[in-house]
């Protein structure tokens, strides 16, 4: 499928749109898109977005985390702090539940005490104050001084490996803190370890829960210069030895600074074995730090081309590719460069496509998906392939994919609209077949609220929380998979989903004129007030009220 770029005019708000295949929409050189981008939009307030380093749907997101638990650190960073903790390898971005912040490295200029505990980010005898007059990011790289330590700290990326760059402007002994046991909000180390496999480089594993019930990353990473000493410990005790496991683990290791007062490590994850993250770290064995930071700018460059706004306004174009950037982060790259990779039940898949984890599918599947669709069909094609491998754990599409895991956070199963979408598009490399199959089946079983649809032609209010926006995403879900029958020559399931896609009318209140909650005996939920939100628990409706949710029949 042919690739094409969009011209944006940007005036006033109103936009223009004209495609490639014009003449007067010629293409342009050095339109320089990334100096448009700010990072740090969306790091403040609630938008839970992290200003580190990553290339576009790439396996790692190196970023600093401020150490504090609350939810405003979903993404282990925010604005409002002036405490950095260290630089990890996993996060999320402008999710509403915390959780990675995995393989945490921290410089600092002397040796520190790793077998306390700590009550405050600040405690933590390797955190560093920082300013933001010193903190800066652009696609593909982040820097920021460390006061404390009088340290500089640049980050970068390549798909499967992050890059740290350390520069020691002031006095004491350079060292590197790698602490395993590091963990914010919902996440929880279950067992760690760290292996010094030569005088240059490290392995292991962290294997955790939280949101991700089973997460298991595996690492390793090189320094540019020779360990000089190092400490282990384990569980809070200092072990003389070269390789440590248990709960939680860490180490500080000890650089001679000679000439250059520098210090890079380059870290490689996979889901599956330390094995895997060598053969991904093969990719940028080569790769320096300077280098891949030109490759991350030069690889976004080309990303945000595809869609090229015309403006005499620099804020709009800071906030329209601020907000493309955001949209290009997720789904992440899950598969390691053998096309492995870990399911929930443990079991290792092997793909002949790139596998994708963070499906954020109630989030993405009315904006970012059916973008994706125009700029990333490719992509869209490996996305649709991995919902397919995860159903194959769960005889169910996923919800909420992370890492590999079920979450099942939010309503509906908006799989199945993304796989819908992707095929009346045209975009192949997909079993249509057993797509439909799965989309089928994810829709006839019996859990989240299913079962009370099946049996009462609605999902009744005193059955479960939600139970409207449950009612009205099924019955959108319902219609998708409707259409994927007709178009497959099914016709008895095509008249089962396209009847049952009309059970939002079941929850239409005429004198009202709102969705609204019914109970199992056909009474309308009372007391009842349009614009009354309430999350989660004793609500009808998902974050928001009847007023927002009343419009959702999209079919």
């Amino acid at each position: 499928m042919l690739k094409k770029t969009f011209y944006i005019l940007l005036i006033f708000g109103v936009a223009a749109c004209k495609n490639d295949a014009e003449p007067q929409a010629e293409a342009k050189t050095d339109l320089n898109l990334t100096s448009s981008v700010d990072p740090f939009i969306g790091t403040g307030g609630h938008g839970h977005t992290y200003p580190g380093a990553t290339v576009p749907f790439g396996m790692v997101q190196v970023s600093p985390d401020n150490g504090t638990n609350g939810w405003d650190w979903c993404s282990g960073y925010h604005y409002s702090d002036s405490i950095v903790s260290g630089f990890s390898n996993l996060h999320l971005s402008g999710t509403g539940i915390g959780d990675l912040a995995d393989i945490l490295f921290m410089p600092t200029n002397k040796e520190v005490d790793l077998t306390g505990s700590y009550e405050k980010p600040a405690d933590r005898p390797y955190a560093s104050k920082y300013s933001h007059k010193r903190e800066s990011a652009e696609p593909g790289y982040y820097s920021v001084y460390l006061e404390d330590s009088q340290i500089k700290v640049g980050l970068t990326a390549t798909q499967r490996t992050g890059f740290q760059k350390y520069n020691y402007e002031g006095a004491g002994e350079a060292s590197v803190v790698l602490d395993l046991g590091f963990a914010i909000n919902w996440d929880a180390p279950t067992e760690t370890a760290i292996n010094i496999e030569n005088e240059t480089t490290i392995s292991g594993y962290r294997h955790s829960t939280g949101w991700a019930k089973n997460q298991k990353v595996f690492f390793v990473a090189e320094f540019s210069k020779p360990i000089a000493r190092h400490i282990l410990v384990q569980d809070k005790k200092v072990i003389e030895t070269d390789s440590v496991a248990g709960k939680i683990t860490a180490a500080q290791f000890f650089f001679n600074i000679d000439g250059s007062r520098d210090v890079s490590v380059k870290v490689s994850v996979s889901s599956v074995s330390v094995a895997n993250a060598k053969a991904n770290f093969a990719e940028a064995a080569d790769t320096d730090f300077e280098t891949a930071k030109a490759e991350a700018k030069k690889t976004w460059e080309k990303q945000l081309e595809h869609i090229v706004v015309e403006t005499p306004t620099d804020s709009l174009k800071t906030i329209f590719y601020s907000a493309l950037y955001h949209t290009q982060i997720a789904p992440v790259t899950f598969g390691d460069v053998n096309g492995e990779f870990r399911l929930e039940n443990d079991s290792i898949a092997k793909a002949d496509f790139t596998a994708y984890s963070t499906l954020s599918l109630w989030d993405t599947f009315r904006a970012e998906n059916p973008l994706l669709t125009l700029l990333e069909p490719e992509k869209v094609s490996d996305m649709v392939n991995s919902m397919l491998t995860y159903y194959e754990v769960n005889k169910s599409l996923p919800v909420w994919t992370l890492y590999g895991n079920e979450t099942n956070t939010m309503t509906g199963n908006h799989a199945i609209p993304v796989i819908a979408e992707a095929y009346f598009k045209g975009i192949k490399g997909f079993d249509a077949e057993k797509a439909f199959e799965a989309m089928k089946n994810t829709q006839m079983r019996d859990a989240r609220g299913l079962k009370f649809l099946k049996e009462y032609g609605y999902i009744p209010w005193d059955k479960i929380d939600e139970s409207v926006t449950f009612n009205l995403e099924y019955a959108y879900n319902d219609w998708c998979v409707a259409q994927m029958a007709k178009a497959l020559g099914h016709e008895e399931d095509y008249q089962y989903f396209k009847e049952r896609s009309k059970s939002y009318e079941k929850l239409y209140d005429a004198e009202t004129g709102f969705m609204r909650g019914k109970s199992s005996t056909g009474e309308w939920h009372e007391p009842f007030d349009p614009k009354f939100s309430r999350h989660r628990e004793n609500t009808d409706y998902t974050e928001g009220n009847a007023w927002q949710h009343s419009w959702f029949v999209l079919h």
